[in-house]
């Protein structure tokens, strides 16, 4: 037995070492501390490149490591930052991958914790772009070979890339996990309209698989307009229960805040709410920090640009995203992470 486990550690550090040496990860400005976090789970140092602007604003990119017949990886979310606009960090990626293609790289996988522009999947009105599709072909167009990401805003947007794979991973597990320590019970999983239905169950699926036990409730919204509520109706019981919402992002905090609210109207003991990628518009944060949301669980696809309430807590992507990119490099499944 102690013979395998030797022989088990031997294979270990030769996949450890193939993907240090045949692999390159660049990160953009998006996010460039989690980035650093996926590199110290794989092992490996981020690439050296110069990530900056010329006077005039202008990107100004060079990469300062070799990547010719190597599998590189870009890490940047599409999200603004504290110095960046969304936009910039769009083409940051685009010139990034234009670059190393260029480079004579032998294999270019995109990740991108958080799909900007996801929101903008369909026409709901006339004349307008389906930007979630046209970023997909800019970024398909420039050269890579796959896509991974988490929590996409719809599935649809998988099928926007017409020639390559998307790996779209699943922030669940780690909510999960997060519930089983905190030792909750008498859970009720919320999903906060009908589009998120299948989001909330695959959450309370993953529950289930951990020994935990929570019912289903459905939250139906009117919508005004854009980001206007008008009504809300609760479809199921909370009463007396823990009441756990389940959503990809949070924006100005506004409905997810309304949606708390009649939660607790309808006797819910405590609300908790999981949200993947923190997009926090505006007043989010001081809005959400004077609720009566209990606890809210974030994860960090997109970087804070402001101080976290007492009632948000964070818990990191990174080790999800380096297995995948590990799996990734070394030919295994990628479906077993969902």
């Amino acid at each position: 037995m102690k013979q395998i486990s030797l022989i088990l550690l031997f294979f270990s550090s030769i996949l450890n070492a193939r993907f240090a040496d045949d692999a390159v990860v660049f990160a953009g400005n998006a996010n460039k501390e989690l980035a650093q976090e996926i590199a110290h789970h794989l092992g490996t140092e981020l690439g050296e490149a110069k990530v900056g602007r010329f006077n005039d604003g202008e990107i100004n990119i060079q990469l300062l490591t070799n990547v010719r017949q190597k599998d590189v990886y870009i890490i940047q979310s599409i999200c603004p930052t504290q110095k960046y606009s969304v936009n910039d960090m769009l083409v940051e990626l685009f010139l990034l991958i234009r670059t190393i293609k260029r480079s004579s790289a032998r294999s270019i996988t995109v990740v991108i914790p958080y799909y900007g522009y996801a929101r903008q999947d369909r026409k709901t009105t006339p004349r307008v772009p389906v930007a979630a599709a046209d970023m997909a072909f800019m970024i398909e167009s420039a050269g890579i070979n796959r896509v991974l990401t988490i929590d996409l805003h719809c599935g649809q947007i998988q099928g926007f890339f017409r020639h390559i794979p998307v790996d779209n991973l699943y922030a669940a597990p780690l909510f999960a996990r997060y519930c089983l320590h905190k030792s909750l019970t008498n859970i009720v999983v919320v999903s906060p309209d009908a589009g998120g239905v299948e989001r909330a169950q695959r959450f309370q699926s993953h529950l289930h698989n951990l020994g935990i036990e929570a019912s289903f409730a459905l939250i139906s919204k009117q919508r005004a307009q854009a980001g206007v509520i008008d009504s809300m109706k609760l479809i199921g019981a909370v009463e007396g229960c823990t009441a756990i919402i389940v959503d990809d992002m949070c924006d100005t905090g506004g409905t997810i805040v309304k949606a708390a609210e009649l939660l607790k109207e309808q006797g819910a003991q405590k609300v908790i709410v999981v949200i993947t990628h923190p997009v926090f518009s505006k007043n989010a944060l001081q809005t959400v920090g004077n609720s009566v949301i209990d606890r809210m669980i974030i994860t960090n696809t997109i970087p804070l640009r402001g101080e976290l309430p007492t009632n948000i807590s964070c818990i990191s992507v990174a080790p999800l995203l380096a297995e995948a990119m590990k799996r990734t490099q070394n030919g295994e499944s990628v479906s077993a992470l969902f």
